[in-house]
């Protein structure tokens, strides 16, 4: 997820510099990209750039705040009930609160993003948001929680806004940032989530908002200590002229900002649809609940850097008809899902088609507010949670009103709506459909090194992908031009990956998957003479109780071990997975190359 710079991305044997340094090594025998003191090439000790290294570190903030701010959506209401006793009107006042600030304050943060250095405003949303954790922490009655969920709806609309507009600095030479930047996100959901429910039982509510206030304090000090933005700000425009352009932003983005709407609507209600089911029907607990969206969430966080790939092949439109479709798809299987098993792999499909759309959108946005990314994304991020608000009105009337399976199908409806509306929205902004490939990886430093070793001792020796003018290659075409057969021999396989710097072999892969299993085999043997093993439980005990409420132990810190076996245990099945689907990959692209080299 976090790459090497923009600069040092592609061979350096395919750029032009890099081709005039090879001409004029062979005809003076000394090449020009050694170090004059060592002798080693600049690339195998060339550092990311600033603008890279500002990308890495927003988004390390960005995983350490997601995580509590997707875990206090879910505590809060709980929090709010249980130790300040709060009605359920008052708890919904507390999220309206929030909510309602962050809505007023998104454009203003947008403005402020476009005028100042976006790190520090980014920053101070962190803050904020550490301040709010610690709020509800110290908070003894319903005022306090107010005014705590105030601070919170500020900060997070300074924060979010910042980080996108600082992630979208590197989108004109790499359209992978927004994928990256979600699959960050949802990292740090996932991750905060699991530790939260594990730790909750053992720390309490109080426990779990002070380490909230210390992941935001990080990732504050991981912003503050990135590089300057290159874009010089200057004193820019008036308030009042920075507002006439926030209103001219907004009409440009009026297509795609309806759509958002619309989407995110019928997105929320069905999400907030499920979640009162697996409540009110399946009688699940809240632990219960987490553990069916969780797939969905891992899911996202690794595949969204995946579909980019398809995004580039297919273009934007077309993915998000299809994702569109595939969010449909769930949303109708959701009406005649017999167990809570089947609804978390209908959950999956859904995250599939979020870790498509949303970078898909926050890439338009950007793209369309040219100069203006701050605004762009400010009034984005309102009509994200005005569609959000709006969706979850309708949830609870259409599962008050209406048969679940017609307020199922309703909402797949509207979702299916989404594959006409959005892409034609795309289409209106004037933004292009198929966006450029991201940079290919940096070449591997020892080949670099070997190759400046042999220039250095004046033989003057081709790099292996790029044959000099005076030596030109016996047999076949160079591997820079065409084969005959029309495909470059050294083009870049399907997935990205460039042919001279392939993928972990299949042996590496399963090496580590070994290492994995005997790990968890130790700590399951360890936990097992403790008497502490969830999987000893899941063998001998009722195997669908034990999934759905745990195992044996009831409370305190005993749980903590426990659920950690449980959580890894899952995460070992990922992984076995993930090595099958790789194994797979690398079998079938060899078969493709075989088939090729014979042709």
């Amino acid at each position: 997820m976090i790459g090497d710079s923009p600069e040092a991305d592609a061979p350096a044997a395919k750029t032009p510099a890099a081709k005039t340094r090879t001409a004029g090594s062979s005809q003076a025998g000394v090449p020009e990209a050694a170090s004059p003191e060592t002798g080693a090439p600049e690339a195998a000790t060339e550092k990311p750039s600033p603008s890279r290294r500002r990308e890495e570190r927003t988004l390390y903030a960005a995983a350490f705040t997601n995580g509590p701010n997707e875990l206090f959506d879910f505590v809060l209401p709980l929090w709010a009930g249980a130790a300040l006793g709060l009605t359920a009107t008052e708890v919904g006042i507390l999220m309206a609160v929030e909510m309602a600030l962050s809505v007023i304050a998104r454009p203003i943060a947008g403005v402020l993003a476009d005028l100042f250095e976006r790190r520090y405003v980014a920053a101070t949303g962190a803050f904020l948001y550490a301040a709010a954790a610690a709020g509800y922490a110290l908070a003894q009655n319903a005022a306090s929680a107010y005014a705590a969920a105030a601070v919170g709806g500020v900060g997070g609309a300074l924060l979010w806004v910042a980080v996108r507009a600082i992630i979208s600095e590197r989108l004109a030479e790499d359209s992978a940032v927004f994928p990256r930047l979600l699959a960050s996100q949802e990292t740090g959901s996932w991750v905060a989530f699991v530790a939260g429910m594990v730790l909750t039982g053992g720390i309490g509510f109080d426990g779990v908002f002070w380490a909230c206030a210390g992941a935001c304090l990080l990732a504050a000090v991981l912003l503050l200590s990135s590089p300057r933005g290159q874009k010089a700000l200057g004193p820019g425009p008036g308030p009042a002229a920075a507002v006439a352009g926030l209103g001219a932003v907004g009409r440009r983005l009026r297509p795609m900002l309806l759509a958002v709407v619309v989407t995110m609507a019928a997105e929320a209600a069905i999400s907030l649809l499920l979640l009162m089911h697996l409540q009110r029907e399946f009688d699940l607990e809240v632990v219960e609940v987490a553990y069916v969206f969780l797939p969905g969430a891992i899911v996202m966080s690794v595949a969204a850097e995946r579909l980019h790939t398809y995004v580039v092949r297919f273009g934007r439109t077309r993915i998000l008809m299809y994702a569109s479709c595939a969010s449909a798809a769930f949303a109708a299987g959701l009406a005649w899902a017999p167990h809570p098993a089947v609804i978390a792999v209908l959950w999956i499909l859904s995250g599939l088609a979020w870790a498509a759309v949303i970078p898909i959108q926050q890439a338009v946005i950007a793209e369309a507010s040219g100069d203006h990314a701050g605004r762009g994304m400010g009034v984005y991020e309102s009509a994200n949670l005005l569609g959000a608000l709006v969706g979850a009105l309708a949830a609870g009337m259409l599962y008050d009103g209406a048969d679940w399976t017609v307020a199922c199908l309703g909402a797949a409806v509207l979702i299916l709506a989404g594959a006409v509306i959005v892409p034609r929205a795309v289409r209106s902004l004037g933004v292009a459909d198929v966006p450029p490939p991201p940079p290919e990886p940096r070449r591997d430093a020892s080949g670099a090194q070997a190759a400046s070793e042999k220039a250095v001792a004046g033989k003057a020796v081709p790099a292996k992908d790029e044959p000099s003018e005076n030596c030109p290659p016996k047999n076949g075409p160079p591997k820079d031009e065409p084969s005959k057969d029309g495909s470059p021999e050294d083009e870049p396989s399907k997935d990205g990956s460039p042919e001279d710097e392939p993928p972990k072999s299949r042996q590496q892969i399963l090496r580590e998957l070994a290492l994995h299993a005997a790990a968890y085999a130790l700590a399951q043997v360890v936990l097992l003479l403790l008497g502490l093993s969830w999987l000893h439980d899941l063998v001998a005990g009722d195997t669908a109780d034990v999934l759905l409420h745990g195992g044996g132990q009831e409370s305190g810190f005993a749980r903590v071990p426990e659920d950690g076996g449980k959580i890894w245990t899952f995460v070992l099945a990922g992984h076995a997975l993930w090595a099958g689907a790789k194994c797979l990959a690398l079998s079938l692209r060899g078969e493709v190359h075989a088939g090729r080299s014979k042709g």
